[in-house]
């Protein structure tokens, strides 16, 4: 008797065809006349571009997203960043979850590999409460935007400041204000201070959040004694976005004091002002103050690296992430050191988490560098701008030295296929990680002592 072939998809391969799917729907929609605000249609390779870029929350776009798409196309790509942001997996589970069908155990391990938990319990408490809370900062930031973008915009304003709220949020970068970013706000407090927020807390990851909701509403919790109740996580998470903020922020003021094409006219609060914004955006978030073609070599150099670790685990940012670095970072002064275990905070790293650490790191500098290569090679750019747009892609970033518009055909493509392993790359490498296979193998190859460094 004929053995009935089954196929079955993995949760890492349904993760990775539905951000395909979504792209191509995505790619179809914006390739309509009736998203185009010519009302001709966008040529298929731009369409597929800016929903790539959309759905993979980065922001480089061919076209100015304000001047390119109708109010239709904008709403596709505010969906599409939506989507993007939560991920498809939790916006599949919430409309479950609102038409009262049960979730079942597949469902929830998809959930469990799309957000890297530990566990399968308790998952959908933890949608319903990503999905309030992202709608209530979202809100909250759209009316926060309002007050200054209703008086100048009058009832677009209200369009604009949902916009950018859910863009900010997302880290996706994509505004419909000017084709030249933020730039006019870059001395305005309420925008930089919204925007910095929003990308903050979009970037920190939902599992931060609801730790520091918890040791804040316990009773022990004065004044240090709260940041000691926190998980081993919240506290990296935590101490390395605010190292990487206030360090780029101070190496950014100090490069870029002196810069006429940057901030050496403005005063001393506005260069800070200006400075923490660039040391924040760079964190996935793809916003930008000040044109990034204009900034030194030693500012440029300083946003790659924070472009590539980017936000944390568990949250709207892309990158490394701030938790692998740190992890990367203490285990090799343990091994400088000599020492047989890998602490933080007290704590032992365990050996998969640092094995996933250099299997992140890995797996994004090699598409970084493929990228880099192919990109230079149909390409006449400068290597510095050639590394901006490789970077900015792999780690979802959106910010570019105005070269995103001078891509030719092949460039596009390479750039398109570079943010979506940015996306899914290391997530699904996580996820494959994360499946615990018992070895049977009694056998083992024997071990042999190599030189390494």
């Amino acid at each position: 008797m004929k053995k009935k072939f089954h196929f079955e998809l993995s949760t890492t391969q349904t993760i990775m065809l539905s951000f395909f799917l979504a792209i191509f729907v995505g790619s179809i929609l914006l390739a309509l006349p009736i998203s185009s605000a010519s009302g001709e249609a966008i040529p298929y390779i731009d369409a597929l571009f800016t929903a790539t870029t959309s759905i993979c929350v980065t922001g480089l776009v061919t076209m100015p997203t304000v001047s390119t798409w109708s109010v239709f196309g904008q709403i596709v790509i505010l969906i599409l960043i939506q989507i993007g942001g939560l991920g498809i997996i939790t916006i599949m589970s919430g409309m479950m979850i609102s038409l009262h069908k049960k979730i079942g155990i597949g469902d929830r391990i998809l959930i469990q590999d799309a957000f890297n938990l530990n566990t399968l319990s308790g998952l959908v408490k933890f949608i319903k409460k990503v999905l309030i809370g992202t709608f209530v900062v979202e809100g909250i930031g759209a009316f926060l935007y309002m007050t200054v973008f209703v008086p100048e915009y009058g009832t677009k304003g209200i369009w604009i400041s949902i916009f950018n709220s859910i863009s900010a949020f997302c880290n996706a970068g994509i505004d419909i204000i000017s084709e030249d970013s933020l730039c006019e706000y870059a001395l305005n407090p309420m925008i930089n201070i919204v925007t910095s927020l929003l990308i903050i807390l979009g970037g920190i990851g939902y599992i931060v959040w609801w730790d520091l909701i918890r040791v804040l509403k316990s009773v022990k919790c004065q004044k240090w004694k709260c940041f000691n109740s926190l998980t081993l996580h919240s506290k990296i998470a935590l101490s390395a976005t605010s190292v990487l903020i206030v360090v780029g922020a101070l190496l950014f003021f100090v490069f870029e004091y002196k810069n006429p094409l940057t901030i050496a006219e403005y005063s001393l609060i506005d260069k800070i002002q200006v400075a923490l914004f660039q040391s924040v955006t760079t964190r996935t978030a793809g916003f930008a103050t000040i044109p990034q073609q204009n900034l030194t070599n030693a500012s440029a150099i300083v946003s790659l690296l924070l472009m590539f670790i980017g936000g944390s685990p568990v949250g709207t940012a892309g990158g490394i992430k701030t938790v692998t670095i740190a992890v990367l970072i203490v285990s090799a002064f343990a091994t400088i050191k000599n020492k047989e275990d890998v602490t933080l905070f007290q704590r032992t790293i365990s050996r998969q988490a640092i094995s996933k650490a250099v299997a992140v790191v890995s797996t994004s500098f090699m598409i970084m560098f493929t990228s880099t290569v192919l990109l230079a090679a149909v390409t006449n750019a400068n290597a510095l701008d050639i590394m901006y747009e490789t970077v900015s892609a792999t780690a979802t970033v959106g910010l570019t030295r105005n070269l995103t518009p001078m891509l030719n055909l092949w460039g596009k493509i390479i750039i398109i296929i570079t943010m979506y392993l940015g996306r899914v790359g290391p997530i699904s490498l996580l996820i494959a990680f994360n499946k615990k296979r018992e070895n049977k193998n009694i056998i083992k190859n024997p071990t042999e002592e190599i030189s390494v460094g």
